[in-house]
């Protein structure tokens, strides 16, 4: 973590110094918005913390609830989502508190008594071998307390408005605030009053019955299942051997997801409830508790619970809907998006994929920078368009792994071929429910492969994949991504061609001309701000941490930022391996020794990827994203 490069700070250094909108927030809604959050749900809260990153925006999040959420319905932690957590600061600490995924036991009929159950199949996570982040399990309440943490911490000090329901919204023709919404206030003085308010943006994370999406006309296309689990979280005792392990249980009863929870002591059981009649009309979600333990008790026989508490739950039918489009524009209105849909207000399927909140906060992270950059100046708002066009066929990923998942969850003993097969589909697609499948395709923010194969382990389009290094200014070892906070800067990352820092090099050529007149830096840097404020630029030499001398290295690499102008010393790294790190990044992801610039989005996903000679192509690219602001800004510090 860097601090002090605006001053020595003593306290919490989580606590950044508060900016624009920041410093003296209103108590009340104002009247005008720049960006109005419906829903403090996980797309929300984690839209809120990236846009606390832009304090000249004017964000407002309102909740109908009167409060914080006291329990969450999800709790599953994908990989993806931890290492988003690392970029906003919390990483460590939600790790900590939650319960980590190490094993999936299966369990199916002992074929000598298939009145009983066994375990067939006893698989490591799949967390282990794809990344260095864990799977864990943890309450979605304490997932909205660290971003919302994260959202009061920011510049702009954004914080809920709680107490505040979304009513309706219109859609003007012109002016600055385009988006008429109708609110009313549901608790405190103000508690029955409607008011409205104008924003340039409407997001709309309210969830599966959206009152966002019925205003702008969006559908959700597709159907219900006719399949019903009830769900519950319990505190018991009981004799199940692998009562604090993630379980599969198939028996002649039913069936059973079983998932231990965070603290040592809480589980959470979905358990199926069988076939739902046509004619049902949703009665099956009013099936009583304990007959929802009844069936758990059937299904895992000869092992018995002995519910001694339970803290929530809930029966839900599986459905599989995706919205017909993320925003309010249809083809050729001749406008750019003003109203957007985020999380279960634009996709709902069932829970047992655990993909639900991990999705939608990964919908928030794609559009929170987005949003930043054209309120901000820095980008034109044709960027907006760029959100539905990624983000609904992830959508639509997500509708058919889960329908496939969950079909394979629902089959009855007879059904099944292969005991072993639940077990081999789970680990055969780790990459998608880890969260590593979305890539998003050629667009003004993903380059082609042109130049793919200069570094095939950073595929376009895909999240970038971090891998360890040694940081030339004081060796340790750490990971390069995961210095990649969430702040809406662009990551550069140069690595260098063989000469040694200080030789002449492709390298010292590249990063003499990022710092001329013509570079992305003076061409799309704001007039006053930081050299770095937009892009950070980081070296990576092919050298050992021992040969590589820092001196020797480019000014762009050692920028001097903040009203101090104290030099940044951390943007060096070398990727040899050392007595410090077996690792080489070179090597691990296929990076050509000639050197290459990898370019990566403030979401983290590569954008492009060109020879460190083609500067021009790199100014195209980025000018296809960027505005040009005042060249007078070029390298101030």
């Amino acid at each position: 973590m860097q601090f002090h490069h605006h001053g020595y700070v003593s306290g919490e250094p989580r606590i950044q110094d508060a900016a624009g909108t920041g410093i003296d927030r209103p108590v009340e809604l104002p009247d005008e918005i720049d960006v109005l959050i419906v829903g403090s749900g996980p797309a929300g809260m984690l839209l809120a913390a990236q846009l606390s990153q832009f304090p000249g925006v004017t964000t407002r999040v309102i909740e109908r609830r009167d409060g914080r959420l006291v329990l969450g319905q999800a709790d599953g932690i994908q990989p993806r989502s931890v290492e988003t957590f690392q970029a906003f600061g919390f990483a460590e600490r939600i790790i900590a508190e939650a319960y980590n995924i190490a094993y999936m036991n299966f369990w199916g009929p002992d074929p000598e008594n298939p009145r009983n159950i066994i375990r067939t199949a006893r698989t490591e996570d799949y967390a282990f071998k794809i990344s260095e982040f864990p799977h864990l399990i943890v309450n979605q309440a304490r997932v909205l307390d660290y971003f919302a943490e994260a959202a009061a911490y920011g510049p702009g000090r954004i914080t809920p408005d709680y107490g505040v329901e979304f009513v309706g919204l219109t859609l003007q023709d012109d002016g600055e605030y385009p988006v008429e919404v109708r609110v009313r206030h549901t608790a405190g003085e103000r508690a029955g009053q409607e008011q409205t308010v104008r924003a340039r943006y409407v997001v709309g994370c309210d969830g599966a019955r959206s009152g966002v999406r019925e205003a702008i006309g969006r559908k959700h296309v597709g159907q219900f299942a006719s399949h019903a689990w009830g769900v519950m979280d319990v505190l018991v005792n009981t004799d199940f051997p692998d009562w604090r392990t993630k379980c599969a249980i198939n028996s002649a009863a039913g069936n059973i997801l079983h998932i231990p929870r965070e603290g040592g002591y809480l589980s959470r059981m979905y358990i199926d409830l069988g076939e739902v009649p046509e004619n049902d009309e949703h009665r099956v979600r009013q099936t009583p508790i304990d007959e929802i333990i009844r069936r758990a008790n059937e299904i895992l026989h000869p092992y018995t619970l002995d519910v001694k508490q339970v803290a929530w739950h809930s029966v839900y039918e599986v459905g599989h809907r995706v919205t017909d489009k993320f925003d309010d524009v249809d083809v050729d209105q001749g406008h750019d998006p003003r109203v957007f849909l985020a999380g279960d207000a634009c996709h709902t399927h069932s829970a047992k994929a655990g993909q639900g909140m991990n999705v939608s906060m990964q919908d928030g992270f794609n559009l929170g920078w987005k949003l930043g950059h054209v309120l901000s100046g820095l980008s034109p708002a044709t960027l907006l368009s760029t959100y539905s066009a990624e983000r609904q066929p992830v959508a639509q990923q997500l509708i058919d792994f889960d329908r496939e998942w969950s079909a394979l969850m629902a089959r009855k003993p007879e059904e099944i071929s292969d005991p072993q097969d639940l077990a081999t589909y789970y680990l055969a697609t780790a990459e998608f429910p880890s969260g590593f499948m979305t890539q998003y395709g050629p667009s003004m923010i993903v380059t082609d492969a042109a130049h793919q194969a200069l570094a095939e382990g950073f595929p376009l389009g895909k999240r970038f994949k971090s891998v360890e290094v040694v940081r030339v200014c004081d060796g340790n070892v750490v990971h390069l991504g995961h210095h990649a906070k969430a702040d809406g800067r662009w990551r550069i990352y140069a690595f260098a061609d063989a000469p040694a820092a200080g030789e002449s090099s492709a390298l010292s050529r590249w990063a003499e001309w990022m710092l001329s007149a013509d570079a992305p830096i003076a061409r799309f840097t704001p007039a006053g701000a930081d050299v770095d404020a937009v892009f950070d630029v980081k070296a990576i030499y092919q050298q050992r941490y021992e040969d590589v001398d820092i001196a020797q290295v480019p000014e762009v690499f050692l920028p001097k930022t903040g009203p101090l102008g104290l030099t940044d010393w951390e943007k060096v790294y070398a990727a040899a391996p050392s007595a410090w790190s077996e690792a080489d990044i070179f090597a691990e992801r296929g990076v050509s020794r000639d050197g290459v610039v990898v370019v990566v989005r403030p979401d983290q996903y590569v954008a492009g990827i060109f020879p460190l000679a083609a500067t021009e192509e790199l100014s195209g690219f980025l000018a296809q994203t960027f505005l040009l602001q005042h060249t007078s800004a070029a390298v101030a510090g």
